[in-house]
């Protein structure tokens, strides 16, 4: 049901969920950029993920993204990526959207480190998003 100004609650909430990422990306990008010292370097990232349910294919995801890789400590990192991503559904429309993703990793040991990751993109419709946590043991 639309409200004031004839924008439905679903359309604001898109808005203010694409103006909340792009000002926290905007956020982190200044402080990656004000904290020199720290950074390993910028970086490009281009990535394809295609997707399969048994054997028919769905479509492929082609991301190009620009990040930095910033040093907390000797035992932690962070990284921050983002940049324009094509949609290539199989038998449908291409489509470009924004998305990006970071994350930190922590050393807890000589041999056991743990991370977590955020990643989002935008739709037509909503914000996707996803978190990944994990640890690793190297032998």
């Amino acid at each position: 049901m639309p409200i004031s100004g004839g924008c439905d609650t679903s359309l604001r909430f898109r808005r203010f969920s694409f103006y909340l990422m792009k000002s926290l990306l905007i956020g982190a990008a200044s402080a990656v950029a004000f904290a020199p010292a720290a950074i390993a370097g910028p970086y490009i990232n281009v990535e394809s993920n295609s997707g399969f349910l048994g054997s028919e294919y769905g479509g492929s995801v082609l991301e190009g993204h620009i990040g930095a890789d910033v040093a907390l400590s000797d035992d932690a990192g962070l990284y921050l990526q983002a940049g324009p991503a094509l949609i290539l559904p199989d038998g449908g429309d291409n489509d470009t959207q924004f998305s990006g993703k970071g994350g930190i990793n922590v050393a807890v040991t000589e041999k056991l480190g743990a991370y977590a990751e955020y990643g989002f993109m935008t739709t037509d419709d909503d914000l996707a998003s996803n978190v990944k946590l994990g640890v690793k043991y190297s032998f």
